[in-house]
């Protein structure tokens, strides 16, 4: 069963929250799991670069980087299909090819792309679930990295393997690698969702808990603003 739409118009946070209890309890990403650092370290270049990962739902992924050191911006939209489909009402039928995902703009000499890796399977998403993500369920809440330039796919390659021999997680890792198709931001409102809607009862179900697990997984990462799309 998948959750009620996220539109405000239709449910209110409250409904939310009870529906999504009712189907599912928090796991895994939940409570955090903490994966290993990366034996290969990324080397890039100097300058801002760009990250974009699928997780689910994209408020908690947004909600989740936005409190990383050197990331300076993130947005929330869609990978994998085409810009004429993207459009969270299109997108939300689960045909047009696209992933919920966030687009995430960092600074490496604060904080590296195998970092954000690190964060992103320890935290921000359970890379257990296939074409899901806790009560969110269809194609467009897969978990994928999408790779932005030869570098990240060199570490995304090497970190796969890594984590995939951990045996940290008790069911088989099905994180995509999918080829860069482009970004779209989606609309306005879902951009800072959870810093404007810290009440809302999918962010308190779902994910204040990523939040609260970066943060004590991850001290030396955290900062307590939330970085504004």
């Amino acid at each position: 069963m998948s959750r009620p739409r996220k539109d405000l118009r239709i449910l209110a946070g409250v409904v939310v929250a009870a529906f999504a209890a009712a189907c599912l309890q928090p796991a895994q990403a939940e409570s955090g799991v903490l994966a290993p650092a990366s034996a290969v370290q990324a080397r890039e270049a100097k300058g801002v670069k760009t990250a974009v990962f699928a997780g689910g739902c994209f408020w908690g992924m947004e909600a989740v980087f936005s409190h990383v050191k050197g990331v300076t911006s993130v947005v929330s939209g869609f990978e994998g299909g085409s810009r004429a489909d993207a459009h969270y009402e299109i997108v939300s039928t689960g045909t047009t090819g696209h992933a919920e995902a966030v687009q995430i703009t960092y600074d490496p000499a604060v904080v590296r792309y195998d970092q954000l890796l690190q964060v992103f399977f320890s935290v921000a998403s359970d890379p257990t679930q296939l074409n899901r993500q806790y009560p969110d369920t269809g194609p467009q809440y897969r978990n994928a990295i999408v790779p932005q330039n030869s570098e990240q796919v060199r570490v995304t390659t090497a970190y796969l393997a890594q984590i995939k021999k951990s045996g940290l997680w008790k069911r088989p890792i099905v994180t995509a690698v999918e080829p860069n198709r482009g970004f779209f931001p989606a609309e306005g409102y879902h951009q800072d969702f959870a810093l404007k809607n810290p009440d809302h009862g999918y962010i308190r179900m779902w994910d204040a808990p990523k939040v609260t697990a970066l943060k004590r997984g991850f001290p030396g990462l955290w900062k307590p603003d939330f970085t504004r799309g």
